[in-house]
C-alpha cells in the first residue's frame, strides 16, 4: 500500500505523517498544485489532502480534482461526498433539506425582487450569512426589515468581501485576552498588519454577490454543541457564545465535559454522518424549545483542541475514556477503506 499525502505544516497532514511513520506505511509526499498531480499519483492507492476554505488556490480546483481521482478508482480524503458542500451554506441547505435533517430553517434568493417580497412577509430577527466563512465570520443578526433590505441591496449590488477583517481581528484579541499567550499576541499583531496589508489569499477571494441567505434566529442559546463524527467515533465540544453576542463558533470558550450531553445528539450526528456518507463531519447543533437543530456541517475542524479531551463515544453510544488523535481516526478509516477495495 502506498498513500500520497499533500503536506502542509499546521494541517491534518502533520499527524497523518506521524501515524504512517509509526506504523511503517509507505508514503509519497505530493504537491496537489502541480499540473501533473494525476500523473504523480499513478503508483499510489490514495490521496490525502487537508485543504482549507481560505486557500484560494485549493478552492479553485480541489473538488474537481477529488471527483476526477475517484473516477480513476483512487481513494481520496476528503472524498466527494464529504467535501462537495464544504464551506457552502447554500449547498448544505439543499442537501440537509433533501435528507430530512433538522436544519434551522434557511432561505436563499437569487432574485432581488423575490428577496424583498419575502422580507415584507417575514418576522425578525433573522440571521444573515454568506455561503462561506469559518468561526462565524460573515454572520450577523438582522434585527428588522430595514436592515434586511439594506443587506439585499448590497447582495445584489457591490456585494460583500468574503473576509471580515474586523471580526477576525476581534477574535484574535479575544483569544489573547483569555490565554495571555505570546503566540496569541503575535497572531493578534499580525491581524493588525493584515488590516493594512491583506494576504495573497484575501486579495484573490472574489466578492460574494448575486444571492442572499438568511436563517431563522433561535434565541436564548448560550452555547452550541459541536459533535465531530469520524467513522464509528464521535467527540464533542460545548462552545459558549461570545460575550454580548449570539455566536458560539470561533468564541474559543469551550468545555469537553461528557456529562449532561443527551444521547439524542449522538444518535442524530451518527445517523446524519451515515446518511450523508461522510468520512468526517463536524456538526454544529443548538436547541429550540427542547428540539435539537442543526446549523451547519464541515469536514474540517481544529483538531488540536480535542487532543486534551478525555475520550470519545462509539457508534453504540458507549464512552471510551482515553486520549486520542482525531487525524489518526481518519487515517485508520482511510487505510481500512483501501484494504476493503482490494478484497472486493
Amino acid at each position: 500500500m502506498r498513500i500520497a499525502i499533500h503536506h502542509k505544516p499546521g494541517t491534518f497532514s502533520d499527524e497523518w505523517l506521524r501515524f504512517c511513520k509509526l506504523n511503517e506505511i509507505d508514503v509519497k509526499i505530493v504537491n496537489c498544485y502541480d499540473s501533473d498531480i494525476v500523473n504523480q499519483l499513478s503508483d499510489c492507492d490514495g490521496l490525502m489532502w487537508h485543504w482549507s476554505q481560505t486557500d484560494t488556490r485549493a478552492v479553485l480546483f480541489a473538488k474537481q480534482l477529488v471527483y476526477s481521482l475517484e473516477s480513476k478508482g483512487l481513494s481520496v480524503f476528503p472524498d466527494s461526498n464529504t467535501s462537495w458542500h464544504f464551506d457552502d451554506k447554500v449547498g448544505q441547505k439543499y442537501l440537509l433539506e433533501a435528507t430530512g435533517s433538522p436544519l434551522v430553517p434557511a432561505y436563499v434568493f437569487y432574485d432581488k425582487r423575490q428577496a424583498k417580497e419575502w422580507v415584507k412577509q417575514s418576522s425578525f430577527p433573522k440571521v444573515f450569512k454568506l455561503r462561506g466563512g469559518a468561526s462565524s465570520v460573515n454572520v450577523k443578526i438582522v434585527r428588522n426589515k430595514s436592515m434586511a433590505s439594506w443587506l439585499i441591496r448590497k447582495s445584489f449590488g457591490r456585494g460583500f468581501s468574503p473576509v471580515h477583517k474586523i471580526n477576525r481581528l476581534e477574535d484574535k484579541f479575544r483569544k489573547f485576552r483569555r490565554s495571555h499567550d505570546i503566540k496569541d499576541l503575535v497572531m493578534f499583531l499580525k491581524g493588525i498588519i493584515r488590516l493594512l496589508s491583506p494576504s495573497y489569499d484575501d486579495r484573490m477571494l472574489p466578492r460574494e454577490k448575486g444571492y442572499v441567505y438568511f436563517q431563522d434566529f433561535i434565541p436564548d442559546n448560550t452555547f452550541d454543541i459541536r459533535l465531530v463524527v469520524i467513522g464509528k467515533r464521535a467527540f464533542r465540544l460545548k462552545r459558549l457564545v461570545r460575550e454580548n453576542d449570539f455566536r458560539a463558533s470561533g468564541s474559543g470558550n469551550f468545555t469537553f465535559l461528557k456529562e449532561g450531553l443527551p444521547l439524542e445528539y449522538l444518535r442524530i450526528a451518527f445517523t446524519l454522518a451515515g446518511k450523508l456518507k461522510l468520512q468526517s463531519g463536524a456538526f454544529d447543533f443548538i436547541t429550540s424549545n427542547g428540539k435539537i437543530m442543526l446549523l451547519e456541517v464541515s469536514y474540517g475542524f481544529i483538531s488540536d483542541v480535542y487532543k486534551t479531551s478525555s475520550g470519545f463515544w462509539d457508534s453504540d453510544l458507549n464512552w471510551h475514556e482515553e486520549r486520542f488523535v482525531p487525524e489518526w481516526f481518519i487515517m485508520e478509516d482511510f487505510i481500512a477503506g483501501i484494504k476493503q477495495k482490494r478484497i472486493i
